[in-house]
This record gives C-alpha cells, sequence and structure tokens, in this order.
C-alpha cells in the first residue's frame, strides 16, 4: 500500500509518501517540505501566531493535494514540539482539521523516543544489540535505549537546535556570554536526566538521527547523503566539539556554507551542535553511527505493525 507520513515539526513540514507493506522495508515514493519555523512564531504568551497558523493550513493542504495525486491511500499526521507546546495548540489543530479534514496527531515526547528507536531498530537489526538513540529536532531533544523494539528508557528535553536558538543565541555570531549561558542550561538540563539510560546498561551502539545530527556530522566531515544511505557515517565525541569551536565565532551567513548546512538551518547549527556534544559527553558516548531513518519511518513503521 501507499502511505503518506505528514511530519509538522518545529522548523519544517515535510511530506513522505512511501510503498509500504507489512514485513518490508518502506520504499521512499516522493519527499517534499516546507520550511514555515513555527518554533519562531510563537509570541511572548507561547501561541502560534496568526501568519504561523495560517501557513501551517496552507502547507497540510497543499501536501494533502500531493499526498493524493500520488495514490496515498493514507495519510498519517502528527505535530511535535512547536505545536505540540503551543498555548493555542487546540485552536490551531481544529483549524486545520475544519479547513483541511486532516487530523494531526499530537505526539508527545517519549512517543517521539519510541518511535524514532523502533525506526533505528529495524535499520540496525537484532544483531546491533542495545541500542543508545539521539535524535535532536528544532524544539526537543530524545533520547531512548534498550534492546527490543521498544526502549527500555527513554526521556524528551526541550533542547531542539531553534528553540535553543531563539531563547538563547540572540547575537549573529552570539556572544561569549550567550554561548556560556547556553553550555550551562543544555548541560544541566541533559545531566537532570541521566540516571535512567545509564542504569539500563552500556549501548552497544549508539545512534544519532534527524538533520541537526546529520548537519553537525557533515560539517565533521562523515560522506553527504549523495553517497547513498548505506555509506558508513560515525560521528566522534572529538568531532563535534571541534565543531563547536569551529562555528561559534561564525555568522549564520558564513555557517550556510560549509558542507551539509542548508541556509535556513544555519542560524541554528551552533546550539544543535553543542547539544550533540553535551550529550555524548554527559553519556561518555565516544562516537554515533548516523542513522537514515528517524520518526517518519518510525511512524510508517508502528502503523504496518497494526495492519491485520
Amino acid at each position: 500500500m501507499r502511505l503518506g507520513v505528514l511530519d509538522v515539526g518545529s522548523n519544517t513540514v515535510h511530506l513522505l509518501v512511501v510503498d509500504a507493506h507489512r514485513g518490508a522495508r518502506p520504499l521512499p515514493a516522493s519527499s517534499a517540505k516546507r520550511e514555515l519555523r513555527l518554533a519562531e512564531s510563537l509570541d511572548e504568551a507561547g501561541r502560534i501566531s496568526e501568519a504561523g497558523a495560517a501557513a501551517l493550513v496552507d502547507a497540510v493542504a497543499a501536501f494533502q493535494d500531493r499526498a493524493e495525486a500520488l495514490g496515498a491511500h493514507e495519510l498519517l499526521g502528527f505535530v511535535t514540539s512547536a505545536v505540540r507546546e503551543a498555548a493555542n495548540a487546540d485552536d490551531v489543530l481544529a483549524r486545520v482539521a475544519e479547513a483541511t479534514g486532516v487530523k494531526l496527531e499530537v505526539l508527545p515526547g517519549r512517543e517521539e523516543a519510541k518511535l524514532t528507536f523502533l525506526a533505528a531498530r529495524r535499520w540496525y537489526g537484532w544483531s546491533a544489540g542495545q541500542l543508545l538513540v539521539l535524535d535532536i529536532g528544532g524544539g526537543s531533544l530524545e533520547v531512548a535505549t534498550g534492546l527490543d523494539e521498544s526502549p527500555s528508557a527513554a526521556f524528551s528535553v526541550p533542547l531542539g537546535a531553534g528553540r535553543l536558538t531563539r531563547d538563547w543565541l540572540r547575537g549573529d555570531p552570539p556572544t561569549a556570554a550567550e554561548r556560556r549561558a547556553l553550555w550551562r542550561y543544555v548541560r544541566a538540563e541533559i545531566a537532570e536526566q541521566v540516571r535512567p539510560i545509564t542504569l539500563a546498561g552500556q549501548a552497544d551502539l549508539v545512534v544519532g538521527t534527524s538533520k541537526t545530527i546529520r548537519s553537525v556530522a557533515r560539517v565533521a566531515g562523515v560522506a553527504p547523503y549523495g553517497e547513498g544511505p548505506y555509506a558508513e557515517r560515525i560521528l566522534t565525541r572529538e568531532a563535534a566539539a571541534e565543531v563547536v569551536e569551529l562555528v561559534s565565532g561564525m555568522p549564520a551567513a558564513a555557517r550556510a556554507k560549509l558542507p551539509g548546512v542548508s541556509p535556513g538551518r544555519a542560524g541554528q547549527l551552533l546550539a544543535g551542535a553543542m547539544v550533540v556534544e553535551a550529550a555524548m559527553d554527559l553519556l561518555d558516548l565516544a562516537k554515533m553511527a548516523i542513522c537514515p531513518w528517524a520518526l517518519r519511518e518510525g511512524v510508517i513503521l508502528d502503523r504496518l505493525d497494526r495492519l491485520t
């Protein structure tokens, strides 16, 4: 069957259409995205602005049309951190549903972690042993670990690259004081959560997913996406720290010229790299493999598993 998954994230709205059958690998048929940067459309009261809500309705309508034109049997739509935590989330979701007929599911942070973990487990298989999976989005960081297809321990914290950039790194480039304040905040937030992950046991394979981690890894010199999904991509803790050092004094325009960094995400690169380096340090991770599958694939796999 052909499925569409519509991922409304803090930075982008992404439609992935796949040919999928239970027990088989989902094959991508089409991928499209719009950069809405909903996390930056929040006002002081934490409400998504009128412009942000209108842009979301327009994007969902357009992607619904695209999915139908491509023959998708079902469109699985969901929202993550930016919409989930907005003060007017219910109103915005009701507006989307009324205008388009698409009911977007609100994914809690732990559910994000669970589904991303499922995608990584299916990609690497049982031979990978105990997995530890890190995912950094625009609004949050998810970490999960376990031996099975569901994690035995997981947490989600509001350490997304877009959120941190908006709230902490206002300069271009950020000042030393801004960077230091963010450094302390990120480490304190992660340190509060690491105990259950540590108690779950040492991971046999550490995996990083998401555009943020892929961008940090590309700047560190890993293989570009054009070399295919099976190219080995390993990011070390030392390399992540070097990326932080490299981009700390760069304005966004200079970061956008680095390999694997789009202009729209260049401003968030430093915050993302700082979260990667801090998480690897506090979890005592020497290296991580970069997984091509993440939350969207996890949503598809979970849906296929529930087919009767």
